[in-house]
């Protein structure tokens, strides 16, 4: 699809009515939006399918679901650093900085260096990107042995002061995911949450608390990655 067919037909899916619903249920504040769920552009990205050049036109549209097609049409192979520094610090809301992060950062070459980097920066959607790209980076890599996300544990417990919501929310979803990426993992994330429980800072009991409640309970889903190691 050509780039005025895609702004077209973002254009027909507007509905102003959702950017209010969605500031109100889901705390999306953001400017140049349209009104459009996010169901509805994976579609019109399954339409359109790979395409760097439209994707980087889209961003620079400035149309917020414009922005999200970005990271659903870009190849994670072919993103750069300098162009993931360019799209973070315009993130201002949790669902494009989440967008991103799943969808695109993760599977990028870049993905552990931005985690580790980002994790130190002071403006909150930067630092969730960081929090944000680690849960399904712990999906995306099914090679990599556990000493890497043993790696993460001190920057989640160094990070699990930032009493702000968006932050806190993405250390306990990373904290959560390298506890279910394997049973030795599972051991470590649930050791580092009972850690967090002594803390006196509000944050860090509660994704502690948040974290057992799923890491404990009978059932949970601890997958086998690498399967090199746990699936014999």
């Amino acid at each position: 699809m050509r780039y005025q067919e895609v702004i077209d037909e973002l254009h027909q899916l507007a509905n102003p009515e959702k950017v209010q619903f969605k500031k109100e249920k889901f705390g999306i504040i953001t400017s140049d939006a349209l009104g459009i769920y996010h169901a509805d552009l994976k579609i019109l990205a399954k339409k359109i399918g790979s395409d760097n050049d439209l994707a980087l036109q889209l961003f620079d549209s400035d149309i917020f679901e414009g922005r999200l097609l970005c990271s659903k049409i870009f190849k994670p192979a072919d993103v750069t650093e300098a162009l993931m520094e360019k799209w973070l610090v315009t993130f201002e809301n949790w669902e494009i900085c989440d967008s991103f992060s799943m969808g695109l950062f993760s599977k990028s070459p870049f993905a552990v260096k931005k985690i580790r980097e980002w994790s130190t920066r002071e403006q909150e959607f930067e630092k969730r990107a960081a929090f944000a790209t680690l849960p399904s980076y712990c999906m995306a890599d099914k090679k990599s042995e556990n000493e890497l996300f043993l790696s993460f544990l001190p920057i989640i417990e160094r990070e699990s002061d930032d009493e702000r919501l968006y932050v806190k929310k993405a250390v306990n979803w990373a904290l959560r995911s390298i506890g279910k990426r394997n049973i030795d993992l599972n051991k470590a994330a649930i050791n580092l949450s009972k850690e967090l429980l002594k803390k006196e800072n509000k944050a860090a009991k509660w994704i502690a608390k948040d974290a057992l409640r799923e890491l404990e309970k009978e059932g949970v889903n601890i997958l086998d990655y690498p399967r090199a190691i746990y699936r014999t």
